[in-house]
C-alpha cells in the first residue's frame, strides 16, 4: 500500500495522469487516491456491473462507465501511453498478458512495466525464461517489458524507454 501511495504521489508531482479501472479497492484504489490527493489527474473506466462491487472511486476528474469489460479494456488501452502492472490478482495478470501479447504481435509499442515490488513478479519472469528455453517465445518474437523493483524507479524507467523509442524513430 505504501508503494501504491508513493507511485500516485510521484505521478501527480510529475504531471503524469492515471488511467485505471475506476475502483476504490486494492492497490489501484490507493494509487488513484494518492494521485488525486497530490493534485494529479485521474481517469477511471469501470463497467456498469462493477460500480457497486469495486466501489467506484469518487472524486476522479473523469469517470467513464462502460457496458462491459471489453469496452473498458479498449478505452484503457486507447487512453494509456504506458502500462504498469503492480502486484495483483488474476485480473491484473489477464490485463498484463493481453498487453504483452498485443506488443509481441506489433499491435502497439507502448512500454509495459512490471512493478516487481518485493519480488512479486519474479515467478512470472521465471516462467518467461522457461518459455524462451522451450522456444515458445522465439527469437524475433520477444516480449519487450521493463522490470522495476522500486517504486521510485517506475517513472524514470518509463521516461527512459520513451526517450529510447523516440530516438530510434528519428
Amino acid at each position: 500500500m505504501q508503494g501504491a501511495r508513493a507511485l500516485g504521489r510521484a505521478m501527480a508531482e510529475s504531471g503524469v495522469g492515471l488511467v485505471y479501472g475506476g475502483g476504490s479497492h486494492g492497490l489501484m484504489g490507493e494509487v488513484a487516491r494518492a494521485t488525486l490527493e497530490h493534485g494529479g489527474h485521474v481517469t477511471g473506466i469501470i463497467p456498469e456491473f462493477l460500480k457497486g462491487k469495486e466501489l467506484m472511486l469518487e472524486g476522479a476528474q473523469e469517470m467513464i462507465v462502460t457496458n462491459d469489460m471489453h469496452e473498458r479494456k479498449k478505452l484503457m488501452f486507447e487512453r494509456a501511453d504506458a502500462f504498469v502492472a503492480l502486484p495483483g490478482g488474476v485480473g491484473t495478470l489477464e490485463e498484463l498478458v493481453e498487453q504483452l501479447t498485443w506488443r509481441q504481435l506489433g499491435q502497439h509499442h507502448k512500454p509495459i512495466l512490471l512493478a516487481s515490488l518485493n519480488g512479486f513478479w519474479k515467478p512470472m519472469l521465471v516462467l518467461f525464461a522457461h518459455m524462451r528455453e522451450f522456444h515458445f517465445i522465439r527469437p524475433g518474437l520477444e516480449v519487450p517489458y521493463i522490470v522495476a523493483e522500486k517504486v521510485g524507479d517506475i517513472l524514470p524507467m518509463l521516461e527512459q524507454d520513451a526517450a529510447l523509442r523516440a530516438h530510434h524513430k528519428a
